[in-house]
C-alpha cells in the first residue's frame, strides 16, 4: 500500500525562503563572497603553510612510524625533539636530519619511566606538539597470555600515553599554547582480531583517552585527536609478514590492496598537527585502506 503526499506551497513564503547568490539584497546588501570574507577575517585566525618555529615531541622516534612522523613535521617546519630508548640509532637519526638542515634533537627517555618523561617535557621552553607514538604488541592466543605480558602492553600502550600527555597539557596549559596531542592509536582500537586481545584493549583505551581528553582540554584550546593504521611495514611488523598464512590474510582484508606505508601515517599526523585540522578534536584519522569499512 503505498500513501501519497501533497504539499502546497505558497510562492510568496517559498520566494522568501530562497536566498539566491545572485542577489544581495537577501542578505542585506551584503554580497555572498563579501560575506563569507567578513566570517573568515573575524571569526578565523589566519591559516600557517606549515608549522614554522613549533616545537614538537615524538616518542618511539628512532624508527618506523615514528621516525616517519619526526622527519614530516621538521620538514614542515618543526623542531622535533626525537625520544626514544637507543641512544646511538637516535643520535645518528638526530645528525641525519640536521645534516638535512632540519630541526632536531634527539632526547633519550623512555617514555615508561613517567617521572623521567614528564621532567623532560617540563625542561622545554615551549611544546606544541606531542605525538605519542611509542607502543608494542606481543601476540599471543587469549588462554596464553601471561601476567608478564599484559602489563608490559598496558603500562607502555595505555599508562605512559596517559601521562605523557598529562605532562603536556600541563605544560601547555603553563605556556598559554594551543597545542595538538596525537596518540598513535591502530586500526584494532575499532574492530578485534584474533591473537591480539591485549593490543585490542590497549588501543580501544586509547580511543577512550582521545576523546575524553579532547573535552577536557578544549577549553584550553588544545586538542587531542588519533591516527589509527592498519597493518604498516616496519622493523616492529616485518616478523609477522614472514609467515606467508599471515601476509596474505592482512593483503586480503584490506580493500586498497597494501598495508599503509610509515610515510601515510606521518601525512596524518602532520595534518592533525596543523592549523588545516584546527576544528578537528577527539576524533580518530583511519589510515587502513578502508580495514574498517567492511
Amino acid at each position: 500500500m503505498c500513501i501519497h503526499f501533497s504539499f502546497a506551497v505558497n510562492a510568496q513564503v517559498a520566494n522568501n525562503l530562497l536566498v539566491t547568490t545572485s542577489d544581495p539584497a537577501n542578505l542585506g546588501g551584503i554580497s555572498p563572497l563579501k560575506l563569507m570574507d567578513k566570517q573568515n577575517s573575524k571569526d578565523f585566525p589566519e591559516r600557517r603553510v606549515g608549522m614554522p618555529g613549533s616545537v614538537a615531541v615524538v616518542t618511539g622516534a628512532s624508527h618506523g612510524i615514528g621516525l616517519a612522523c619526526a622527519r614530516r613535521l621538521a620538514v614542515d617546519g618543526c623542531e622535533v625533539i626525537l625520544v626514544s630508548r637507543t641512544e646511538q640509532v637516535l643520535k645518528e637519526v638526530e645528525q641525519s636530519f640536521t645534516s638535512q638542515g632540519l630541526k632536531a634533537r634527539s632526547a633519550i627517555c623512555d617514555v615508561s619511566d613517567l617521572d623521567a618523561f614528564a621532567s623532560l617535557i617540563g625542561g622545554l621552553e615551549r611544546l606544541d606538539i606531542l605525538v605519542n607514538n611509542a607502543g608494542g604488541n606481543r601476540p599471543a592466543p587469549f588462554v596464553e597470555v601471561t601476567h608478564q605480558d599484559f602489563d608490559w602492553l598496558v603500562d607502555l600502550n595505555v599508562r605512559s600515553v596517559f601521562f605523557a600527555s598529562q605532562a603536556a597539557v600541563h605544560k601547555m596549559i603553563q605556556t598559554g599554547t594551543k597545542g595538538s596531542i596525537i596518540n598513535m592509536s591502530s586500526q584494532m582500537g575499532h574492530v578485534g582480531l584474533p591473537r591480539r586481545t591485549v593490543y585490542c584493549l590497549t588501543k580501544h583505551a586509547i580511543e577512550g583517552l582521545t576523546k575524553a581528553l579532547a573535552l577536557e582540554a578544549a577549553p584550553f584550546g588544545i586538542r587531542v585527536n588519533s591516527v589509527a593504521p592498519t597493518f604498516v611495514r616496519t622493523p616492529m611488523t616485518e616478523g609477522y609478514f614472514a609467515d606467508p598464512e599471515f601476509s596474505q590474510f592482512v593483503q586480503s582484508r584490506i580493500p586498497l590492496g597494501r598495508c599503509a606505508t610509515p610515510e601515510d601515517v606521518a601525512d596524518a599526523v602532520a595534518f592533525l598537527a596543523s592549523d588545516a585540522a584546527a576544528s578537528i578534536t577527539g576524533t580518530s584519522l583511519r589510515v587502513d585502506g578502508g580495514w574498517t569499512a567492511q
